[in-house]
């Protein structure tokens, strides 16, 4: 696919077409953030869900002054879930830990899953120790995913503090979980920590035992 100019793309993000809004959207990888997003903001409100995915998660990547204060106003006010979760993941993206607060009432006050799930995810990329207790409330939630979610999250963080509160989900019947945990635990070096690996180093699931595995070799290393 030969790369479109700012012009062509430009005209194409208004083209009645969806395929030709899809292939701008696209183009605009190569092109610099500056110039980037007052073109992904064109397309924000189209008609397409799948475009209006892209373009949230465009201003993610495409990271500028301007585009924090976008995803937070689509974040809480947006009526479509799967674009506030888009949202939630591209604030994520930017690592910017004003996204603590947003980020946090997303988690507490928006009633689908799939939000809540996007903020715990993207309360780890940000890296902000603060997150500690959203996670602990994420840790009891009912939908699983977002346990597996809390617990990549506190590795991200290195939330010591974090370790008694993930271990319980050792004996998890869902083995990405145990998964999940086992990796987090690579980063978050205690006496507790290494028994639990060499425990979750057994298990039935290979995917559990090799994370296992490489997270002991990791917290060798790191001491």
């Amino acid at each position: 696919m030969t790369n479109l100019s700012l012009q062509e793309i430009s005209s194409r993000l208004e083209s009645e077409n969806l395929g030709d809004r899809m292939v701008a959207l696209a183009n605009l990888r190569h092109v610099s953030n500056e110039e980037a997003v007052p073109l992904i903001k064109k397309v924000l409100d189209d008609e397409s869900l799948q475009l209006r995915s892209m373009a949230v998660f465009a201003l993610g990547v495409k990271a500028t002054e301007e585009c924090y204060p976008i995803l937070v106003k689509i974040l809480e006010s947006d009526p479509d879930y799967g674009i506030r979760a888009d949202a939630a993941g591209a604030l994520g993206y930017l690592g910017d830990v004003r996204a603590f607060e947003p980020l946090s009432r997303a988690f507490y006050e928006d009633t689908d899953w799939l939000v809540r799930f996007s903020a715990a995810v993207s309360l780890g990329n940000i890296k902000d120790p603060r997150a500690h207790d959203v996670l602990i409330q994420a840790l009891k939630s009912e939908e699983v995913v977002i346990q597996q979610a809390a617990i990549a999250a506190f590795g991200e963080i290195k939330d010591i503090n974090s370790v008694d509160h993930i271990l319980r989900f050792a004996q998890s019947e869902d083995w990405l979980v145990r998964q999940r945990l086992a990796e987090a635990l690579g980063n978050l070096p205690s006496p507790k920590t290494v028994s639990a690996l060499k425990y979750l180093e057994k298990d039935n699931h290979s995917h559990v035992s090799e994370a296992a595995r490489i997270s002991l070799k990791r917290l060798e290393q790191a001491g």
